[in-house]
This record gives C-alpha cells, structure tokens and sequence, in this order.
C-alpha cells in the first residue's frame, strides 16, 4: 500500500482574466508625471522587438521590460509603450529624447 498524499496543488501565481492576463501582472504607478498603467513582461514573453522611449535604445526580443499607458483615460491601447525598466524608472531625472538618428536632419 503506498501513503496517501495530502499534497495541495500550489496557487496559480498569474492572475486570473481575459486573455493575455496570465502574461503580465497590471499595476498602477503614481508619479509626478500623471498616473500610469505598468505591466511588467517577462523576458520569456517579449516575443518581438520594441524601441525604448526613455533611451530611444532598441529592446530585443526576449528581454524582460514594462509597459505602460497612461491610467486616467487619456490613452488607449495605441499609447501603450514599451520601456527598459532602468528607463521607467528613471524617467523624471531625464529628459525625453525628441531625436531619433533616422529623424535627424541630413546636411
């Protein structure tokens, strides 16, 4: 006779939802700059590249980032930008970048 087991199945730590809410966990974040939507993205669920407002550096496929939107309904889903976490964290001692090296003038 084997010994039974009493073993619970451990919580599903994702959050429960629509689809795509088992890929990032949603918060909201309270900054001088306004109140803003953040997902944190696994690097594991970065499927495609993003270019990086707060750097205007490119973030690779497969590297963990945020995204974020503003949260007052200013901004749909085609505001959503994807950041380095460095970046969003940093992004009121910084200014924007406004230039991009294609954007750049050419003399």
């Amino acid at each position: 006779m084997s010994p039974r087991k009493n073993r619970r199945p451990a919580p599903d730590p994702r959050p429960s939802g629509g689809a795509g809410s088992a890929l990032w966990a949603q918060r909201t974040e309270q900054a001088a700059d306004g109140d803003w939507n953040v997902r944190t993205v696994a690097g594991a669920n970065a499927t495609k590249p993003y270019r990086c407002p707060g750097c205007d550096q490119e973030i690779p496929a497969g590297v963990g980032h945020v995204v974020a939107w503003p949260a007052d309904g200013r901004g749909d889903a085609d505001d959503r930008r994807h950041w380095h976490r460095p970046c969003w964290q940093a992004r009121d001692r910084r200014a924007p970048r406004t230039l991009r090296s294609r954007d750049a003038p050419r003399r």
